[in-house]
């Protein structure tokens, strides 16, 4: 507890002021009354008075007893004597001292009292002090006394009485001090009470005070925006009065003549031109919108727009008011501050232009491809886009801060779309002649799927060069992202690739800074245009804006122009494939950058057209080889095309007038397969004998349809392929017709079910469907609606309603028939008749006599009604007779086999395919054998020349006969 700090006095509670002055001098007066401290001379007077507890009445009783007490001890104030503490009688444990301790500490204040000597530094009484018995100062008189006694007993009494004195002292001063203490119990109290009543006033006081300060606030805010009000058509005025001179304006005789003049302000001054333009603009709105001049005067700038009104001619009238006269005035000025800006921006691209055409004899001489870059005609505008984007910039941002719905807004509106129209114009006068002229050198050098690749190239790269320099001009330069340090490395590196070590050329043009710019007539890829797109492009979609797109597609029409004058004399399909792949790879590059749309868009044009002649040029192919196609003898040279023997010079066509085209087709299969005459150990050449042995018809089809299949659209492809397979399996028809009179059925059967299936393999990786609807105007009752039109006499011709007589006529005379095609099914149809038709002539033709022998029993069982005589008896069934169909068909059977097997396997080269036909025939022939069999069985012995030893040959020839069919056909299958 030592180290706490001294108790603070209590000054704070209205005890005592630092001064010494109390803050009320009568309950100060009282407080120190109660804690003086009474001298031992009056300790008689004291111990008289009344008992402790009167100390518990009312306040006036105590204030009255407080007053006796402090008179009694003032009048014996002379006499000093030092009190003695209780504890001498009452010692207090440590913890009550040091709970003492605290409480002084945190209570005690200081307290004067009047009987201090010094006048300046009264004896300062704490709470604790108070609450401590004061010292008494009659030990010492005692002891002096005692010492006048001589008796023991003398001293005794002497010694008690003094004990007792002592005792009721200390017994009075403990009774004082507290009604001291109470005094002041009550003293802080009522201070405390004072404080509250006067922190309550003081928070009232500050409420006022506070609301006063707010309506004063108010008031002074309204009054400002009032003053505001009152000022700010002066300050219009003033403006409109103060800024004629700056850009160059007059207005004589009261304001009815305006005089153009030179302007004092530059435009290069930027901050005091902006803030001309504000003060302007401001005035203009102000009086167009509150002074009504819009509505007299219309909107600055404005042209008949759909939101805007009509301009009028802006006239002094004398009978308008100063608002209307200086909204006049004011678009005045702001035609002619933006008349500053348009001479600084259209009026420098026009004079340039024309520089650089006097300078370079443009249009009539082009440049170079090589040197464009490097020409004036970049150098010069790159020299003025810094200034030119300076003062858009200007023009730009107070359109932005003005809104399109303001009145002033429409002026600088026009400027732009002005400046732009003029930049572009420009920009089309110096490249259009260099383009076209470079486009045409480059087909004369390349040829046109060379030149489509480089002049495609040559349009990004001019597309991706005209956009950074317009952004140079028309460009956000805030918005414009600077290349990563990643890119540009990436940029530099494929730079690198691309121009194969040669070093690039650096353009140190405004705004870009240090960028690689590769020669417009390169041929590198497109790596360059796409770092430089990406260099140049963020947020600022100016490039986007129409006048600027529409510019480039001009600059690109050139390619279309020369593309197309070189399609139209084009018939070879597979040039025509390869300018389509070509612009489709480029169209690609040109649509993975913003920068080159122009120019994807020019390329898909070429692309349509490009198709366009494709798909005639494949039609006409088509038409010509597949539908009007007229077969030779070297055509159908079946078997002897697969042989490899040359073809015979009789031709076979159903037309004389086409006898010629025949013999050019003949000669031209011919050339084909002297040319086609390889190593036979070749076997590229052997795949080409196997392609040259296929029909005409079916060989152009999958040509054709193979080299179209990715470059033209998927409907379109369909379509070509559903009209081109049914025209082929048509002539494959016709073919298997003319082979079945000249080389025999099994080649016929052959053939046909060859090619089929090939066509059918080849089809397949296209994955079509083959599928269409047709639909075709049926005119078969349109006599008849006729007749009923004219035999009406109350038709109604002009009735605005179904009932109309033109309408009926066309309802009941024209409909529409639709009918579904599937080439596909048609395909797979044809195949199985084919296959059949094959199983049932091979398994006739290796019977034999026995097919006709089993056909004969049949039509005789057919035709019998009532039993089987008729078989029994008939002549064929005679057993001499049966034992010979028998023996001849076993005879025939090797000769048969092998025949049927070699042609299966010069016509098939699948052993699979061969195997999947075989199996029905043997099936069929195995069928035969059995009727046969069942036949025979029918007859009995006895009849018509049978016995058991004729009938077991007759079955072991069958027999004999099924099992060599089996025999061939397990050895086919083991192939």
């Amino acid at each position: 507890m030592s180290s706490m700090p001294p108790p603070p006095k209590m000054s704070g509670i209205g005890l005592a002021s630092p001064s010494g002055n109390t803050a009320n001098p009568s309950r100060a007066s009282n407080i120190r009354t109660a804690y003086s401290t009474p001298s031992s001379s009056n300790i008689s007077s004291i111990y008289q008075t009344p008992p402790p507890t009167n100390l518990s009445s009312t306040p006036s009783r105590t204030t009255g007893k407080t007053a006796a007490v402090h008179s009694t001890a003032k009048a014996s104030s002379t006499s000093s004597s030092v009190s003695t503490s209780y504890e001498a009688f009452a010692p207090r444990t440590a913890e009550q001292r040091a709970r003492l301790t605290r409480i002084a500490a945190l209570t005690a204040g200081p307290c004067f009292t009047e009987d201090s000597k010094e006048e300046c530094s009264e004896e300062i009484i704490t709470l604790s002090s108070a609450m401590c018995p004061p010292k008494s100062s009659d030990m010492k008189n005692n002891t002096h006394s005692s010492e006048m006694y001589s008796t023991p007993m003398e001293q005794a009494i002497s010694q008690t009485l003094n004990q007792t004195i002592h005792a009721t002292n200390n017994l009075t001063n403990l009774i004082k001090h507290t009604a001291s203490l109470r005094l002041a119990l009550q003293a802080s109290l009522n201070i405390a009470e004072d404080v509250s009543q006067r922190h309550a006033d003081l928070l009232r006081q500050s409420g006022e005070l506070s609301a006063a300060a707010e309506r004063l606030q108010h008031e002074e805010q309204v009054l400002t925006h009032r003053a505001e009000e009152i000022g700010m058509p002066l300050k219009h005025y003033d403006a409109v009065d103060r800024i004629g001179v700056l850009v160059g304006v007059l207005f004589k005789e009261g304001g009815r003549v305006v005089v153009r003049g030179i302007a004092k302000l530059h435009v290069d001054n930027t901050e005091e031109f902006v803030h001309i333009l504000e003060e302007i603009d401001e005035a203009v709105e102000f009086f167009g919108e509150s002074g009504g001049g819009a509505e007299v005067y219309g909107r600055p700038g404005s042209s008949g727009g759909k939101n805007d009104r009509r301009r009028i001619e802006r006239q002094f009238d004398p009978s308008a008011s100063g608002s209307v006269e200086y909204y006049r005035r004011a678009c005045a000025l702001q035609d002619a501050a933006l008349e500053l800006l348009r001479v600084g921006v259209a009026d420098r691209i026009s004079q340039t232009s024309t520089q650089i055409q006097d300078a370079l004899n443009l249009p009539k001489v082009p440049i170079a491809a090589d040197k464009l870059e490097a020409s004036l005609v970049y150098t010069r505008f790159h020299g003025i886009s810094k200034r030119s984007n300076a003062l858009i910039t200007i023009a730009r941002k107070r359109l932005e801060a003005l809104g399109s719905d303001s009145v002033a807004a429409a002026s600088y509106d026009e400027l732009l779309t002005l400046c732009r129209n003029t930049y572009c114009g420009a920009r089309e006068i110096l490249l259009t002649n260099t383009v076209r002229s470079h486009m045409d050198i480059l087909k004369e050098r390349h040829g046109l799927v060379g030149m489509t690749r480089l002049a495609s190239v040559f349009l990004i790269r001019l597309c991706t060069v005209e956009t950074a320099l317009y952004l140079d001009f028309f460009g956000n330069s805030e918005k414009r992202r600077q290349p990563s340090k990643m890119e540009s490395g990436e940029g530099k590196d494929a730079n690198e690739k691309n121009e194969g070590g040669n070093s690039a050329e650096e353009n140190h043009a405004e705004g870009f800074p240090g960028r690689v710019l590769k020669r417009l007539g390169s041929t590198s890829s497109h790596s360059g245009a796409a770092v430089l797109a990406s260099q140049i492009l963020s947020e600022d979609a100016t490039y986007r804006e129409a006048e600027f797109q529409s510019m480039l597609g001009a600059l690109c029409s050139a390619l279309h122009r020369t593309i197309r004058r070189g399609l139209v004399s084009v018939l070879d399909l597979d040039v025509l494939c390869q300018v389509v792949s070509v612009l489709r790879e480029e169209r690609s590059a040109a649509n993975s950058s913003p920068t080159t749309l122009a120019a994807a868009r020019a390329v898909s044009g070429v692309i349509q057209d490009a198709q366009e002649r494709l798909i005639f040029c494949a039609n006409t192919a088509l038409h010509k080889e597949v539908v009007r196609f007229k077969a030779s003898a070297g055509d159908l040279n079946y078997p002897g095309k697969l042989l490899g023997e040359k073809p015979k010079a009789a031709i076979v066509v159903e037309d004389e007038g086409e006898a010629k085209e025949g013999s050019e087709l003949a000669s031209k299969e011919a050339e084909e397969a002297k040319a086609t005459a390889f190593d036979p150990n070749d076997a590229v050449a052997a795949q080409l004998r196997v392609y040259e042995s296929w029909f005409p018809p079916m060989r152009s089809v999958l040509r054709i349809l193979s080299k179209i299949f990715r470059v033209v659209e998927p409907r379109v492809f369909e379509d070509i392929a559903l009209q081109s397979v049914q025209s082929c399996t048509k002539s494959l028809k016709d073919g298997s017709v003319h082979i079945l009179r000249n080389s025999g059925q099994i080649h016929a059967d052959l053939f046909l079910v060859k090619h089929l299936l090939i066509l059918r393999e080849q089809l397949s990786p296209f994955d079509i469907q083959l599928r269409s609807v047709e639909r075709q105007l049926d005119f078969s009752e349109a006599g008849k609606a006729v007749t009923r039109f004219l035999a009406n006499r109350n038709r109604r011709l002009f009735s605005m309603s179904t009932e109309n007589a033109l309408v009926t006529l066309l309802r009941e005379g024209v409909s529409v028939q639709e009918s579904s095609v599937d080439s596909k099914r048609d395909l797979e149809d044809c195949l199985r008749s084919a296959c059949n038709d094959f199983i049932e002539h091979t398994s006739s033709s290796l019977l034999g006599p026995i097919a006709g022998f089993v056909d004969q029993c049949k039509n005789a069982v057919g035709s019998a009604t009532v039993s089987t005589d008729v078989l029994i008896k008939a002549p064929f069934m005679n057993a001499g007779v049966v034992k010979g169909v028998f023996t001849e068909a076993s005879e025939n059977l090797d000769r048969e086999l092998d025949n049927t097997t070699k042609q299966m396997n010069l016509y098939l080269e699948n052993t699979a395919t061969q195997n999947i036909l075989l199996k029905p025939v043997v099936r069929k022939m195995t069928r035969s054998l059995e009727e046969a069999k069942r036949f025979i069985g029918d007859v009995p012995d006895e009849e018509n020349g049978w016995d058991a030893e004729l009938r077991a040959e007759v079955l072991r020839l069958s027999e004999s006969f099924e099992a060599m069919v089996k025999t061939v056909s397990s050895k086919q299958g083991a192939r």
